[in-house]
């Protein structure tokens, strides 16, 4: 119980020590991985590309009713569901208008799916940044005081609860370059996907006419 208490000190030290770059560095943390759980769940292939929906795809026939496929599509709400009755409901139009129209509407859902990655992005940059300006900072406040101060066993303290800032920006930073990574490549396969699957419905319907 006491190694803990001592555990958990030590820990609230290391980020209180570190002034105020530290406390944005923790905030930006905190939302970074709320951003990634958040996002986790969504972009998801089986969310965004639910298989009942490949299901019906696949058994739509050439000529066969549009509006029953339709109606089973408005069963299963996805990126791609949205994007499909969109193109149903744009089939009597000229080719290339209802092609504008799906593909405005999927770029539509692959903006919501992308959403948040942006800050994914900044904070992957900034976040050593910040973590070097709380370093240089305190590096300065320590050399500041080098002459009241001259036990070099102090300032070497002091040079190590400065590069704390350091370690933490870059914690921060490498997780959420990983994580903006991940999800914008899955992103591109669900789109790639999108733009597969609108395709084969298309040709469907342009055979059924």
């Amino acid at each position: 119980m006491i190694a803990h208490s001592l555990l958990a000190l030590s820990i609230l030290q290391f980020f209180v020590k570190g002034g105020f770059f530290m406390a944005v560095l923790v905030i930006l943390s905190i939302f970074s991985l709320a951003v990634i759980l958040q996002r986790g769940l969504v972009i998801k292939m089986d969310r965004a590309i639910p298989p009942a929906v490949l299901r019906s795809v696949a058994a739509f026939k050439p000529g066969a009713s549009a509006e029953a496929l339709q109606i089973a599509l408005s069963h299963e709400p996805s990126p791609l569901a949205r994007v499909l009755i969109t193109l149903l409901q744009h089939r009597d139009w000229p080719r290339a208008e209802a092609l504008d129209a799906v593909q405005t509407r999927a770029r539509h859902e692959i903006s919501r799916l992308e959403s948040g990655l942006v800050f994914l992005e900044i904070t992957t940059g900034i976040s050593p940044l910040l973590g070097l300006l709380g370093t240089l900072s305190g590096l300065v406040g320590i050399f500041g005081n080098i002459g009241d101060h001259g036990d070099p066993q102090l300032v070497a303290s002091g040079i190590s609860q400065a590069l704390n800032c350091t370690i933490v920006g870059l914690g921060v930073a490498v997780p959420n370059l990983i994580s903006y990574n991940y999800f914008t490549r899955r992103v591109e396969v669900i789109a790639i996907e999108l733009e597969s699957l609108t395709t084969e419905l298309m040709a469907k319907l342009s055979i059924g006419r």
